[in-house]
């Protein structure tokens, strides 16, 4: 038998005992290369940052960038439950203008947030409705850590009057992580919960295809001129006659990542709708997903749901699709279901990349909620945080792995700078508040379903220190191609990488997910990573406005660039939105156009070929658009 080479006993592929000696001599040839580098770097001026012409100023050095006051106790701005709903309700019935939502002190009031018994709360009163409290951690030591591992603010938007007007509610800060667009506000499902009340309001409210260009087309004109991903939502996307049409719109004009937040009923009932959509330009099902059982999907009411999610699947991915599972936690409903889910996730893990755990926002369907219930089902990011470190026996390990949504963000600036001046427009930056959500990072064999959690054996931390140091000196991308190799390489420990990593296999696994400005062009392997998200929603008693002015998750309506929180809570001004824009009152809709299926009342739906229904939803094909402009490629990480 040939020996194996000199070369590849080098990077680790020969035995796990060899692996580990020589990884742990690269990292320590890292370690030093990077201190005798940084002896003369750091004490040569830094170098001007670049300003590429997508941004509204140079980028920003890390001591620039901003942060809002954190910490407990602090003061800052919320709502009033009671006050929004009357204030929402009268400008809906007229005898109120919305111009009231423009100014500062509607509807607002002081909140405090505190420590008090193990717990962080949020304290406010309202001198017509009384007082107001509810939790927002159940872990202070967590949520200090949290906030402590929050780098800094995003770029102040500029620019952008004509988008962000909402008052209060006015986006300030970030170019935005995905951009979300309701095609609809039709739905075939009955949920509870549901952020928007689908099939309720009396109303339909349905974007044009000419409504959406142009929504799609105002997104890239303001700075930070940002590269995002654009989201079709609803009610339920795939039921507007324009979704083939939309996703075929958003790819022409660039967008790297088209998805649908969808239930995915029309790809179980139609099999090659899920085709139509790929070639349409779909990358990404936002998946909704509430359990590995169907009795733990009973509250969305129908009777097989999780057998017709098992199917989707399989049709999003044999098209060649990413699928993001979403899962809404309802403390007393399916929180049991966040372990046996993430093993789902993990079994899966060739067709699954990722999934979104949202603890309940009590809005919507969800507003009238009564206090003892919204007590009882209230669940937080930390509480997940500790239910997935239970379930593992530890191996999630609460205060280790778990970072902030928006730390993402220094591998964002990082590529900005790699990438150099000359390109349109920025990276995908999740710079959101640190108090929006949280998430881990596994590092997955999808083969043999090995998995170890990145923070385990790579220090990010340390690594973001690093990235600050190549940005803050700016040496240009061939430099900081090098001293983020050395970094990427000194902050990890190989002895306690999963068996069959490799340090090469770990670096081409990080710069595929940063969009290959490293230089790297290797294909993929058995190696994937897996984003575990916890991205928690403000609803009326947990509002904080320093959340909002943040918000990287904009509606995109008739109306402007609107906080996904101000939209679907705050103020209301979903409501008020589809209001101003409805296309008709729901019977007017259904005498013109028929009824479409609506799926509930705790019964089955049709899963084969032999039980499908003969009503085939209409598919608009798309057609090609002259003379749109392109937005740049690739994401930041």
């Amino acid at each position: 038998m040939e020996p194996t080479p000199r070369g590849l006993l080098l990077f680790g592929w020969e035995g796990f005992e060899l692996g580990n000696l020589v990884g742990n001599t690269l990292k320590q040839g890292a370690r030093l290369a990077w201190e005798a580098f940084q002896m003369v770097n750091t004490r040569i001026p830094e170098s001007p940052s670049p300003h590429p012409d997508w941004a509204p100023g140079p980028l920003p050095k890390s001591r620039e960038r901003s942060k809002p006051p954190l910490g407990w106790p602090r003061e800052t701005d919320s709502l009033c439950p009671g006050c929004v709903v009357e204030v929402r309700d009268a400008i809906v019935a007229g005898t109120r203008d919305v111009s009231e939502l423009l100014k500062r002190g509607t509807a607002e009031i002081p909140a405090r947030i505190v420590e008090e018994d193990g717990r962080i709360l949020i304290r406010k009163r309202c001198e017509r409705h009384g007082d107001y409290e509810d939790v927002l951690s159940i872990d202070p030591r967590l949520s200090a850590v949290l906030e402590a591992r929050f780098f800094g603010r995003d770029f102040k938007t500029a620019e952008d009057a004509h988008l962000h007007r909402h008052g209060s509610s006015t986006i300030r800060y970030g170019r935005g992580a995905v951009l979300t667009v309701d095609l609809t506000n039709r739905c075939n499902m009955m949920c509870n919960p549901c952020f928007m009340d689908a099939n309720q309001v009396g109303y339909v409210h349905e974007l044009t295809l000419d409504e959406i260009r142009r929504i799609l087309d105002n997104s890239i004109t303001f700075k930070p001129r940002r590269q995002l991903s654009v989201q079709f939502s609803g009610g339920e996307p795939t039921l507007s006659p324009h979704f083939l049409e939309a996703c075929h719109y958003a790819k022409e004009i660039g967008y790297w990542s088209v998805q649908a937040a969808t239930n995915g009923i029309r790809f179980v009932l139609e099999p090659e709708f899920a085709q139509q959509a790929k070639e349409a330009g779909l990358n990404m099902v936002y998946l909704q997903f509430d359990g590995v059982t169907n009795a733990s999907n009973a509250h969305r009411h129908i009777e097989n749901l999780f057998d017709a999610k098992k199917i989707a699947i399989e049709r999003i991915f044999e098209a060649g699709m990413d699928i993001t599972p979403v899962t809404t936690v309802v403390n007393t409903v399916n929180e049991e279901q966040v372990g046996p889910i993430l093993d789902f996730m993990i079994d899966h893990s060739d067709m699954i990349g990722a999934v979104s755990f949202q603890p309940i926002s009590f809005t919507g369907r969800d507003e009238e909620i009564s206090d003892a219930d919204r007590r009882r089902q209230r669940y937080t990011v930390s509480h997940l945080a500790h239910e997935l470190s239970r379930y593992y026996g530890g191996k999630i390990d609460v205060y280790r792995d778990f970072y902030p949504l928006g730390s993402l963000g220094a591998f964002t600036w990082l590529a900005d700078h790699l990438r150099g001046p000359d390109v349109q427009f920025g990276g995908l930056n999740c710079s959101c508040h640190p108090n929006c959500g949280a998430s881990l990072i596994l590092v997955v064999n999808w083969q043999t379903k090995e998995w170890e959690p990145l923070t385990a054996f790579f220090d990010v931390e340390s690594f973001v220190r690093d990235i600050n140091v190549i940005t803050d000196t700016a040496r240009g991308p061939g430099l900081s191609k090098m001293q983020a190799l050395l970094a990427f390489v000194r902050n990890l420990t190989p002895n306690k990488m999963p068996p069959g990593m490799t340090i090469p296999k770990f670096l081409e696994l990080l710069d595929r997910k940063m969009g290959g400005t490293m230089g790297s062009h290797a294909e993929e392997d058995e190696w994937n990573i897996m984003w575990v998200g916890g991205m928690w929603f403000q609803d009326l008693w947990t509002y904080d406005f320093r959340r909002t002015e943040m918000c990287v998750i904009p509606y995109a309506t008739q109306e402007g660039e609107i906080s996904f929180c101000a939209y679907n809570t705050g103020v209301g001004w979903r409501k008020i939105v589809e209001n101003m824009h409805q296309v008709a009152e729901t019977r007017d809709w259904f005498q013109e156009k028929g009824r479409h299926q609506i799926y509930a009342g705790d019964r089955p739906m049709a899963l084969g070929p032999d039980e499908m229904d003969e009503i085939r939803l209409p598919v608009v094909q798309p057609v090609p658009h002259a003379g749109t402009a392109q937005l740049g490629s690739g994401c930041g990480h």
